[in-house]
């Protein structure tokens, strides 16, 4: 899930706990206090989610160090670097270094060495 959608769930479910005293205000009847009861819950329970999966992209990453030579024929692909999984974004930092080479020969064949997207 993108840090983005996290950040919005954290600051919309700080507004629904701010927002509970404003109730208050007013001398709530029953009803009154059992919605603002729901909503500071709604809120916590949102805050708490967004704070336990992490707000900051803050994962492992991915490195390649020395990764030797990779070689494709025949349509293959060879790559010595890091593939992205999915739409290509990852929590955290990612690093290749002295990657080896990687080398295709014939027809649709592909070689990386360094990060690329999952579509290629």
């Amino acid at each position: 899930m993108p840090a983005w959608v996290k950040w919005l769930v954290g600051v919309v479910a700080l507004g629904l706990i701010v927002a509970t005293p404003l109730v208050w205000l007013n001398d709530p009847g029953a009803g009154e206090f059992v919605g603002a009861s729901l909503q500071a819950g709604t809120g916590v329970a949102a805050l708490a989610w967004a704070l336990i999966t992490g707000l900051a992209g803050d994962g492992p990453g991915a490195e390649v160090t020395g990764s030797g030579t990779a070689r494709a024929t025949g349509g293959a692909k060879a790559r010595t670097g890091i593939r992205l999984p999915g739409r290509g974004r990852v929590r955290g930092p990612l690093r290749v270094e002295n990657s080896g080479d990687a080398v295709a020969h014939g027809s649709g064949s592909e070689a990386d060495t360094g990060i690329t997207g999952s579509n290629s």
